[in-house]
């Protein structure tokens, strides 16, 4: 899939892909929707929610940055968390760079120490080390922090480091623009590699199940998110609709592992699965740009974490 503008681009123009890395929650998902200005990848206050490598691409006159957002590197403790480990570890080979992403307003820690390692390990790659979330410390807080980055790059990667530090704040577009730049910098020369205006090659039914997702995990108990699936069966036009007057039909099964995480999700009298459903209708009508009619329906599918053949059926 490629395209060049009429003229073609300019013998200078780059073009090629980064990825975002960091522990979980580290800002990586809310800095790929500043970077690329429209909500392509899902936030959530909740570690480990982003579940596909979900590229935003951010179109400039001379260069295209194709970014690969991916879940967060942990240690695993089921088949799931493996999996998802492992796409990390074939993105991570396929990439022209490296963000790593360190939150301002948390020490370093061990979880942060495993996935310079996993870095280290890659080879010879750009890695730009992104301290997220300045908006939350004070001056002081922040340039200890990256004193405190600094000495990790030496000290996992030797005496040059990080090819780069870029302190940033997505929540209010403090240096957004620099981490664009200093990723693009590290981009080989390369016509464009999509069309232009295409802000991600997914799927829509995977963004659909991703704003399903978000809406779903929005305000509940911390043991919910790596125990929710969503599948999206179809998404289809409504029959009899006037050319002016469209509706798609958008049929979704939310999948948990217990019943009583069940309960959750649907709530008392199924006040929060309605709740659900309007939050995630306004993304979704936002993305296809129709409105749609959203049918939500939420499922047991026991243990479905590590059982192999649940999460094929279920697209991991």
């Amino acid at each position: 899939m490629s395209s060049t503008p009429q003229d073609g681009p300019a013998a200078d123009y780059r073009a090629g892909f980064a990825v975002l890395v960091g522990r979980p929650n580290a800002g990586k998902s809310t800095l790929t929707n500043a970077l690329v200005g429209q909500k392509v990848a899902i936030t959530s206050a909740k570690p480990q929610t982003t579940r596909h490598t979900i590229r935003g691409i951010v179109h400039r006159e001379d260069a295209q940055l194709i970014l690969v957002d991916t879940p967060g590197l942990h240690r695993p403790r089921t088949l799931l968390g493996q999996r998802l480990n492992d796409l990390v570890a074939d993105t991570l080979s396929e990439v022209d760079a490296i963000g790593f992403c360190l939150p301002a307003n948390e020490k370093i820690g061990p979880g942060d120490r495993f996935i310079a390692a996993q870095l280290a390990a890659v080879g010879r790659k750009p890695i730009i080390a992104l301290v997220t979330k300045t908006d939350l410390v004070d001056r002081a807080r922040l340039a200890e922090q990256l004193l405190a980055v600094t000495e990790l790059g030496r000290e996992v990667l030797g005496e040059d480091g990080f090819t780069d530090i870029v302190p940033v704040s997505a929540a209010d577009g403090y240096q957004v623009d620099t981490v664009a730049d200093v990723l693009i910098k590290q981009m080989p020369l390369s016509p464009p590699l999509y069309p232009d205006g295409e802000l991600t090659d997914e799927p829509e039914a995977v963004m659909v199940a991703e704003l399903v997702r978000e809406a779903a995990l929005e305000g509940v108990r911390d043991e919910l998110p790596h125990s929710l699936a969503v599948v999206v069966e179809e998404i289809i036009p409504r029959e009899g609709r006037s050319e002016d007057n469209q509706l798609l039909d958008v049929r979704v099964n939310l999948y948990v592992e217990r019943p009583s995480q069940k309960a959750i999700i649907i709530g008392k009298g199924g006040s929060r699965l309605r709740e659900v459903g309007s939050n995630a209708r306004r993304g979704i009508e936002a993305l296809l740009g129709t409105r749609i009619y959203l049918d939500l329906h939420v499922k047991v599918a026991k243990d479905w974490q590590r059982d192999p053949k649940q999460l094929v059926r279920l697209g991991f």
